[in-house]
């Protein structure tokens, strides 16, 4: 058994087109697994386009995610294109940043939506398909620095990830006896369009937030490659219910 083998494997990644996403999804394709990326514009298809002309085997799906009928027709499209379901990547997310007496209710809804409603649904619909044809699965959600404190500004956020951490053991806790692996990832300081308001070095934030990443410099989509296909392969069959940073020495400085 080669242990980070994905070939043969199908997935889909949600977030697939853009920065962290982006990279996940590239990750498990170099790794054999053909993949159904979810974003949310057309140009979700010219990005996949962009993976096939590098010899990678992807799809697109373009979905507003916030729409739960929306959500349910891309996954069952998705499953069909690839022909069933190995892995789960659910990674798509948005930001909204106020201060937090300020924090708008509609925000705070939409957040709440993407961030963890939408993850809920696509791993209920995810165990479903591997429950139904008595096979193996992955679920990787993907959760961040904030699910361990709070941050600035982000309480939306930050509870959408503590939430989809804990979402995540509940999981494990039902399914781990029916072989399906639910694990999160939880990316540090990452240098993306998300970010973009923290990496400007003139924001006195970056250089607090840089002197105490021990590695020195914010993570890039490439630095979470390696998590994502150990987590979908079958060299993490005995991990369940994890949290793995992937945050370049942050939370233990």
């Amino acid at each position: 058994m080669i242990l980070f083998d994905l070939t043969g494997k199908k997935a889909i990644v949600t977030g697939g087109t853009r920065g962290l996403g982006h990279g996940l999804a590239e990750g498990l394709m170099e790794a054999g697994a053909e993949v159904v990326i979810f974003g949310s514009s057309e140009k979700t298809i010219a990005i996949a386009s962009e993976f096939s002309a590098k010899g990678l085997n992807c799809h697109g799906i373009a979905v507003d995610l916030a729409d739960s009928a929306a959500r349910a027709n891309a996954f069952q499209e998705a499953v069909k294109v690839l022909g069933g379901l190995d892995i789960l990547v659910n990674c798509a997310g948005i930001q909204r940043r106020h201060k937090s007496e300020e924090f708008p209710l509609k925000d705070w809804e939409d957040v709440m939506n993407v961030n963890l409603t939408a993850p809920f649904e696509l791993c209920q619909m995810a165990a479903k398909e591997f429950l139904s044809k008595e096979k193996p699965g992955k679920i990787i959600n993907i959760s961040s620095m904030l699910a361990f404190f709070g941050g600035f500004t982000v309480p939306a956020y930050s509870a959408s990830k503590g939430a989809v951490t804990q979402m995540s053991k509940a999981f494990c806790n039902e399914w781990a006896s029916k072989g399906i692996n639910v694990n999160c990832i939880a990316p540090g300081y990452m240098d993306t369009e998300m970010n973009s308001a923290l990496t400007d070095p003139s924001n006195p934030r970056y250089a607090e937030i840089t002197g105490r990443i021990p590695a020195n410099r914010w993570g890039t989509p490439d630095d979470m490659k390696g998590a994502v296909v150990f987590l979908a392969s079958s060299a993490s069959d005995y991990i369940n219910g994890a949290v793995i940073p992937v945050d370049g020495g942050y939370l233990v400085k």
